[in-house]
């Protein structure tokens, strides 16, 4: 359970880096409520896994998988450049955190 928080929270660390660039410096409203539940909810979520979770493997797969997903979407939506190297570079963030995602505590 304490892996799918983090999961979540992760995913959630996507909503909030998205929003922050669709807030233009906190002068957008709506992206700027998004990107404060986004965050809250990531890092509660985060702080929830941490009461079972090593923090090492837990953040790097948090940061991991908000990283890639950020990356991901910027290049589906907002126009960001697409090229061999960043999917081959989104890749390997993604192989790393299953890596730590299973060899972190078990719970």
């Amino acid at each position: 359970m304490a892996w799918l928080l983090v999961v979540v929270a992760g995913l959630l660390e996507t909503g909030f880096a998205v929003c922050l660039k669709l807030s233009h410096g906190f002068t957008r409203l709506w992206p700027t409520v998004a990107f404060c539940i986004f965050a809250l909810g990531s890092f509660g979520l985060l702080t929830l896994s941490l009461r079972k979770l090593d923090v090492g493997p837990a953040y790097a797969v948090w940061t991991g998988i908000g990283a890639a997903g950020t990356a991901i979407y910027g290049m589906i939506f907002l126009g960001d450049l697409v090229s061999t190297l960043k999917i081959v570079s989104i890749s390997f963030v993604i192989i790393g955190v299953i890596g730590l995602q299973l060899s972190g505590s078990a719970q």
